[in-house]
């Protein structure tokens, strides 16, 4: 592939525009070098826009750390996911998908990618990979919502299906971590209803065997392979 086509493909402007750069010396090798837009990419060489390394060609991914308020939506009012990366990665084809989503009011980990393989790999349910959530509660716990959760009986309003078990380890008497091996509309807050009571704050924590860690609220970065062999290295659902 052209160097001028993987640029426009990678977002950083239309052809027309990327041209521009390539006339203004903007894309150089690692050494300095200017490249041309009729030069062919190579995967093993790397590439300077504006002295800053190129974005990775298609098949990447990211962990962002959603704040509260943000929406996992390109077309939704008000303040978006996307609103928190490069300007670029809007326009990237093939497009930058959310793995799954968190409501508004969620935060922690969410992963981005666009490769519709890996999508479906992490949210395939044949790979049982868990989401932990740190949960904060309107009221204290009774003491029997672990057993409940774990029992693979409890069905919530509207379904007819029973979730699949869950492990809960209780905190303190308003704060716990929930484990999920299933991704249902609103599952965490529509659990705790269930048991009578009501989620103040949650916070999504780890995916598989990958770990949020101490990515700053609202910061983002890109999944390396040991990222993501570590993401499919998780226990199996209880």
């Amino acid at each position: 592939m052209k160097i001028l086509k993987l640029l426009a493909n990678l977002g950083y402007g239309s052809r027309k525009q990327v041209m521009a750069m390539f006339r203004d010396g903007a894309v150089t090798d690692a050494q300095g070098e200017v490249m041309y837009a009729d030069d062919e990419f190579d995967p093993t060489m790397t590439l300077l826009v504006d002295g800053e390394p190129m974005d990775p060609a298609p098949g990447f991914a990211i962990m962002l750390n959603k704040p509260i308020g943000y929406t996992c939506s390109t077309k939704d009012v008000g303040k978006l996911v996307y609103d928190l990366l490069p300007p670029r990665f809007k326009h990237r084809s093939p497009n930058l998908s959310t793995v799954g989503r968190l409501d508004k009011d969620t935060s922690g980990m969410l992963l981005m990618t666009d490769d519709g393989q890996l999508l479906h790999r992490i949210v395939s349910p044949k790979n049982h990979l868990p989401k932990i959530y740190q949960v904060t509660l309107d009221r204290p716990l009774n003491g029997n919502e672990a057993a409940v959760f774990a029992s693979g009986t409890l069905v919530l309003e509207s379904e007819t299906e029973a979730l699949k078990p869950a492990k809960l380890e209780i905190i303190d008497d308003t704060h716990a971590e929930l484990t999920l091996w299933e991704g249902r509309y609103h599952q965490v807050r529509r659990m705790f209803a269930a048991v009578g009571n009501h989620v103040t704050a949650l916070h999504r924590t780890k995916t598989g065997g990958l770990e949020l860690g101490d990515l700053a609220d609202g910061q983002w970065r890109f999944l390396d392979e040991v990222d993501l062999t570590t993401l499919f290295e998780a226990p199996d659902a209880i």
